[in-house]
C-alpha cells in the first residue's frame, strides 16, 4: 500500500536571473564624443580651405574703401596659403592717412573758403554803410556852408558812425555857458533838417578843455558844463523836428580832447559838441569804418587866438 499521499506539495521557489552588468555602456559615449570629433575637424577643415578668389575679391574691396592699396610684408605663411596670393600684411596706416589727408585738405579748404566769403560780405557793408555815412557827411557841409558856416565843424567817421564835431568856442556858446549863441542856433538850424531825415539814431556830447571852471561860478566842474551843453543841444534840435526818442545826450568834460593840451589850438578845438550819426551796421563792419575814411576835415581855427585868451570850459 502506498502512502496516503504527501503531506502537501512542495512549492517550488521563484526563479530569479541574476543580474549582469552592463560593461558595453561606456562604447555609447565613446561613440558619440568621436562623432563629435570628427565634425570639429571636418568644421575645421572647412574653415581651412578658402577660395583665394573670393578672398582676392574681398581684399580688393576693403582696398577700394579704404582709399589706397593694401600692401603687406611678406611673412611666413604655409605653403598654399591663401595669403600668398597678396603682397603681404595688410598697412592700415599708409593706407587711411592718405584719405584722411585728402578730407581734412578739403574741409580746410572749404573753412577758408566760407572765412573769405564772410569776410568779402563784411567788407562790402562796410563800403555799403560808409557811403551813406559820406552822403550824409557831404549834405550837412553844404548845409553849412549854405548857412554861411563853412568850417564851421570837423567830420570824421569812426567805429561809431558819421562824427560831427561842432567849435562851441564863440560859436555855440560863450565861454562857461550853456546857452546858445545866436551863431549856434544857425548852425542847428542848417543840419537839423539831415539829421531829421536819416533813420540812424544820434548821440549828442558835450567836450570841454582841460582848463578848470572859474571857482565860484554857476558850474562845480567841466562835467556839469559839458553834460549841459549837450543837452540844450539836443532840446534844441527837438524844436527843428529831430525826433527827441532818437537822441541821447551825454558829458565827457575834457576826457576825450580831440587834439593834446599842449597843442596851442586844444583850448579852442577841445571845447566842442560832437553830434554823431550813429552806425547800424554790424559790429564787424563798424570796426572797418576808420580805415575806410580819408575825408576827415578840420574845424576851423580862425578863432584860435581868441580861445587863448579864454581860460576856462
Amino acid at each position: 500500500m502506498s502512502g496516503g499521499g504527501h503531506g502537501g506539495r512542495r512549492r517550488g521557489k521563484k526563479h530569479e536571473e541574476e543580474e549582469h552588468e552592463n560593461h558595453e555602456r561606456w562604447m555609447v559615449s565613446y561613440a558619440d564624443m568621436m562623432t563629435l570629433l570628427f565634425v570639429l575637424f571636418v568644421v575645421l577643415f572647412a574653415m581651412s580651405q578658402v577660395d583665394k578668389e573670393k578672398f582676392a575679391a574681398l581684399a580688393q574691396g576693403l582696398s577700394a574703401s579704404l582709399g589706397g592699396p593694401i600692401t603687406a610684408q611678406p611673412g611666413a605663411t604655409p605653403e598654399g596659403s591663401v595669403l600668398d596670393g597678396l603682397p603681404g600684411a595688410i598697412d592700415i596706416a599708409s593706407a587711411i592717412a592718405p584719405d584722411q589727408t585728402v578730407q581734412q585738405a578739403e574741409v580746410d579748404a572749404a573753412a577758408a573758403q566760407a572765412a573769405l566769403a564772410e569776410a568779402q560780405q563784411v567788407a562790402a557793408e562796410a563800403q555799403a554803410e560808409y557811403q551813406d555815412l559820406s552822403e550824409v557827411r557831404e549834405r550837412i557841409e553844404a548845409a553849412l556852408t549854405a548857412a554861411g558856416h563853412a568850417g564851421a565843424a570837423r567830420f570824421e567817421i569812426d567805429e561809431r558812425g558819421l562824427v560831427v564835431h561842432i567849435v562851441a568856442d564863440q560859436v555855440l556858446f560863450d565861454a562857461e555857458q550853456a546857452v546858445l549863441r545866436p551863431e549856434g542856433r544857425q548852425i542847428l538850424d542848417a543840419i537839423a533838417p539831415t539829421l531829421r531825415d536819416v533813420p540812424n539814431d544820434l548821440g549828442v556830447e558835450g567836450h570841454a578843455n582841460h582848463l578848470p571852471v572859474t571857482p565860484g561860478g554857476p558850474w562845480p566842474s567841466n562835467w556839469e558844463l559839458s553834460a549841459y551843453r549837450a543837452t540844450t543841444v539836443v532840446r534844441y534840435l527837438t524844436t527843428d523836428g529831430v525826433p527827441g526818442a532818437r537822441m541821447v545826450a551825454n558829458g565827457y568834460s575834457d576826457t576825450r580832447p580831440l587834439i593834446p593840451p599842449t597843442d596851442p589850438n586844444s583850448i579852442s578845438v577841445n571845447r566842442r559838441v560832437d553830434v554823431v550819426v550813429l552806425s547800424d551796421a554790424s559790429a564787424e563792419a563798424k570796426e572797418l569804418l576808420p580805415g575806410l575814411d580819408t575825408g576827415t576835415t578840420d574845424a576851423g581855427t580862425t578863432d584860435a587866438g581868441t580861445a587863448q585868451e579864454d581860460t576856462h570850459g
